[in-house]
């Protein structure tokens, strides 16, 4: 007989799942949504703190109209480990090859970037990095493709994984954001000497 799996409430998490649940692609459902949450992100550079947007690209310039190349590097807010980051381009596709090579190139140099960020900010002894392509894949915003970056220590999984099947997170989002910010910054500003 298997045991029943114990269940850690996250409430924070409904939003999330009733606009699944209505159609949408984890978008905050409101009259201004346009039901997926990266989109709705990328449309309002006014939220970033509020949405822990941690660092946000403009297109390039020399972009050709269809394919532009700006996107961002954000906090997720439904972790697995402690300053799991998502970067996304503003231009939702579902695959990686319905992007051109130039936004190809854009989002890895996001990944370098966010890759950067968790090495300062946190200092974790590996990341992992990856993308889920569709629903099949795990995808839970199929229609617009990003990349996971989960920093990782020894033994981050702890006893809590094993005997009972939950993650820990031992810092506020909030607090982790901030955190990132300040790395992005110093990097950034190193960067132009």
């Amino acid at each position: 007989m298997t045991r029943p799996q114990p269940v850690l409430h996250a409430p924070w998490r409904e939003r999330y799942l009733r606009a699944l649940a209505a159609g949408g692609e984890g978008a905050s459902p409101g009259k201004d949504s346009t039901g997926c949450f990266l989109r709705d992100y990328w449309l309002a550079p006014r939220q970033d703190e509020a949405n822990h947007v941690i660092v946000r690209r403009a297109d390039d310039a020399a972009d050709a109209p269809d394919a532009p190349t700006g996107g961002m590097v954000l906090l997720n807010l439904y972790p697995y480990a402690n300053g799991h980051l998502l970067v996304a381009l503003g231009d939702g596709r579902a695959r990686l090859l319905d992007y051109a090579p130039a936004q190809r190139a854009a989002l890895w140099r996001l990944v370098e970037d966010a890759a950067a960020i968790l090495s300062r900010a946190l200092s974790p002894q590996g990341v992992n990095i990856g993308v889920n392509e569709g629903a099949a894949a795990g995808a839970g915003v199929p229609g617009h493709l990003h990349v996971h970056l989960v920093p990782r220590w020894h033994g981050d999984v702890n006893f809590m994984t094993v005997v009972g099947g939950v993650r820990v997170h031992p810092s506020a989002p909030e607090r982790v954001a901030a955190m990132c910010r300040e790395a992005w910054g110093e990097i950034a500003s190193s960067a132009r000497g």
